[in-house]
């Protein structure tokens, strides 16, 4: 069985409001009967306990992998040391089953993604030079954007329930039982 029925993608350029959007998307879709997860990828080396706690000295001692668990919840980390870096496929088979998960980043992998755009970033439209992109949600007008967007559909960033509706309607995702 596998681990996650569908898989999409959330991109854009920083600080066009990816964050933001899935952070709004998941209550919505977990309202209608979802269980979705999210990775994210970052550039950034994730701090999760000051150098001189336990887990990290743990880490820094060699361990393969450090679970810190507390009553709220756990973290695993697993250093990469000298290995590279899991593929997406390779990260989903360790989550949690579920319906759905949102993916922000890996822009280079072969899944459905939705463009956020904002014209106050300043940067061009990733869709044009982007097959895998079936959507954009923007801040702008369908006028305001470049025309040669035009070749997929132009959702309303602050609609969310819009966003959540195509998402579910592209992946034919099955929320009636659910219901």
């Amino acid at each position: 069985m596998p681990v996650t029925k569908a898989v999409f993608g959330i991109c854009g350029w920083s600080g066009s409001g990816k964050t933001t959007l899935i952070e709004q998307l998941l209550p919505v879709l977990m309202g209608m009967g979802l269980r979705v997860n999210v990775i994210k990828h970052s550039h950034h080396i994730p701090a999760m306990e000051p150098p001189t706690k336990d887990s990290a000295r743990f880490r820094d001692a060699g361990a393969q992998e450090v679970m810190l668990a507390t009553p709220w919840g756990y973290v695993l980390s697993h250093p990469l040391r000298e290995a590279a870096e899991p593929s997406l496929p390779e990260l989903l088979a360790r989550l949690a089953p579920a319906d759905l998960t949102l993916v922000e980043g890996f822009k280079q992998e072969a899944i459905p993604r939705l463009e956020v755009w904002r014209a106050a970033t300043g940067k061009p439209l990733l869709a044009p030079d982007d097959c895998g992109i079936v959507a954009i949600a923007c801040d702008s007008t369908p006028a305001a954007i470049d025309s040669r967007a035009s070749q997929v559909p132009l959702l309303a960033l602050n609609d969310i329930n819009a966003v959540a509706a195509f998402i579910v309607r592209h992946l034919k995702l099955d929320t009636a039982r659910h219901a």
